[in-house]
């Protein structure tokens, strides 16, 4: 029979692989934004790249190392070969980007673990979801500096020590809810902030949060992500030393 310590060497394995895997968070080497460059060429990529209306377009060259030569146009979310590396197309409130993820990142070289608290079921407790009338979107600084907006589905609330505690969730396509979340350890102890994720609530909203299993944010494993932080209301009074905490040293780039 699994126990829970078992549970949780596999998650953290798990975890840990996904982190480090050939183009995981770690392998981002740069977040680059069209609207920076408007004469179309990004920093250690090769062809031309433009926005145009639902879609970027790469003018590629025989040169430039593509799989295929000519204008293409990429829809949100499309992942381009380079080479080892992928170029993958994103859009945020209707700007732009391209992320390349190279295997030979320095953040992924350098990566040596994550530091993750011992299993505790003190921090496993059922949770209740109480869904807003309408969703509603609320502007939050990103950990690049610019400000977005962040969807909320509902408020997640649960019981620690006797007292009651309540998170500004966003649902997710799959029926999961999403926190971003600190707490009383963040930036001192764990990562300035982190994400706590919910199985999908049932018919009366009733589902469990398993702080075990917060986890650090893209942004912790490589700059250039744009990680939303925590709204307001979605930093807890408590210590929470449970799940991941930080990287286990310093990245050296």
């Amino acid at each position: 029979m699994t126990d829970a310590a078992d549970l949780r060497k596999q998650w953290h394995e798990e975890r840990t692989a996904a982190v480090r895997a050939p183009h995981g968070p770690l392998a981002l080497a740069g977040t680059h934004w069209l609207a920076d460059h408007p004469e179309g060429q990004l920093p250690a990529i090769p062809g031309r790249w433009r926005a145009d209306g639902d879609a970027v377009v790469l003018t590629a060259g025989p040169d430039d190392g593509y799989a295929t030569t000519g204008e293409l146009r990429l829809a949100a979310d499309t992942t381009v070969p380079l080479g080892e590396r992928r170029l993958v197309v994103i859009v945020r409130e209707g700007l732009w980007a391209v992320r390349d993820f190279d295997p030979a990142a320095p953040t992924r070289t350098a990566f040596t673990g994550i530091d993750i608290a011992p299993h505790d079921p003190r921090w496993t407790l059922p949770a209740q979801f109480t869904p807003y009338d309408e969703a509603r979107e609320i502007r939050v600084g990103n950990a690049d500096g610019v400000e977005r907006g962040l969807g909320l589905a509902g408020e997640l609330s649960f019981t620690l020590d006797g007292s009651r505690h309540t998170l500004r969730v966003t649902g997710l396509p799959d029926g999961r809810l999403w926190a971003v979340f600190a707490d009383a350890t963040s930036g001192k102890s764990t990562y300035r902030f982190r994400f706590l994720y919910a199985d999908a609530p049932g018919a009366e909203g009733r589902t469990t949060v398993d702080l075990n299993r917060a986890v650090l944010p893209n942004c912790a494993f490589a700059d250039h992500f744009v990680c939303p932080f925590p709204p307001p209301g979605n930093t807890l009074p408590v210590a929470v030393d449970a799940g991941e905490r930080n990287l286990t040293a310093p990245l050296a780039v």
